[in-house]
């Protein structure tokens, strides 16, 4: 089983993924080795990737429904702006060996949209991340069509599901994100269906404050996907985060940064949404507040028992 993961709509160009967006997805898998050298990566067909995919979940102990947070997890990562697609990687190697190696949570997928990795990029960034929507949805719709294939064969005695699929997004992730989960839920799931992903983390999510005050209500607007398709959201969030204040700035409109402020009134949003304030976790030196979530031990270990579906009220305990 490979031990890395990678979906991307980055063009190939001279042997590493460049900064321009292409309509067609790519996809890769690792072994080992230096990450954020295209070299080490074996490309894939999706059929391929899907098929090797499929296996590897497939392989996943079967754990009852009273021992549901020991079950395995295949984790989509969809990093922030800001990144070329080499710091993305290694970002997403830190995650797959700290959080998803031997005895973790299982496997997880990066998918690496072009962010063109300077901070004064950052409109066009939002542009990229805004169109990478439909390309993430693109994976998004393969993993639905699965999990529906599964629920039909589990609901005859035919197969059972040993994975459940979850979504870490950081910062301006989350808008590609939220279009694409926009694009399946208007694909696919509208009237709700099913769940496609069973818990959603938001860490320093650079959209806006009250993305989620529609409450329970089914409205038109683009939080409609993600709220409807995630069984749990969690937004992880810090005052201490710089970044977002100059995200803020640079949009000169909306609302604040649901990353830095939280969320802007918890009583008007849907039941199966939540944040959590971080900021007392960073270690005493830490200064890069909008990275340095996945460098704290403690933020980790939040991380890890959001994924594996530990009530919110354990978790802030």
């Amino acid at each position: 089983m490979p031990k890395y993961w990678m979906i991307t709509n980055r063009k190939v160009a001279n042997s590493h993924l460049s900064g321009d967006r292409i309509a067609a997805l790519s996809f890769f898998t690792a072994d080992g080795g230096p990450i954020d050298d295209l070299s080490t990566w074996t490309p894939r067909t999706a059929k391929q990737f899907r098929t090797e995919l499929t296996a590897a979940a497939d392989d996943f102990q079967l754990f009852p429904d009273t021992a549901h947070e020991k079950q395995k997890h295949v984790t989509v990562f969809v990093h922030g702006y800001n990144n070329d697609w080499r710091d993305a990687a290694r970002r997403y190697r830190q995650i797959a060996d700290d959080l998803y190696g031997p005895g973790g949570l299982g496997i997880c997928v990066l998918f690496t949209w072009p962010s063109n990795g300077q901070t004064a990029h950052y409109l066009a960034d939002r542009e990229d991340a805004r169109a990478s929507g439909p390309a993430l949805a693109h994976a998004f719709n393969t993993l639905y069509e699965h999990a529906l294939l599964m629920q039909g064969k589990a609901a005859d005695g035919t197969a059972v599901c040993k994975a459940k699929v979850s979504v870490i997004a950081h910062s301006m992730g989350n808008w590609v994100l939220q279009n694409a989960l926009y694009y399946t839920w208007e694909r696919h799931n509208k009237p709700l269906l099913v769940s496609l992903i069973n818990q959603c983390v938001m860490v320093a999510a650079d959209v806006d404050n009250d993305l989620f005050t529609g409450g329970e209500e089914i409205t038109a607007g683009r939080s409609e996907g993600i709220a409807n398709l995630c069984y749990r959201i969690t937004a992880l969030y810090s005052g201490k985060d710089t970044v977002l204040g100059v995200s803020a700035g640079l949009k000169h409109f909306g609302k604040r940064r649901l990353g830095r402020s939280g969320l802007a009134d918890r009583a008007a949003v849907p039941d199966n949404v939540w944040d959590f304030d971080c900021s007392s976790l960073f270690p005493p030196k830490e200064r890069d507040f909008h990275s340095g979530y996945f460098k704290s031990k403690a933020i980790q270990k939040v991380l890890a028992n959001v994924l594996r579906g530990a009530d919110r009220h354990l978790i802030t305990g």
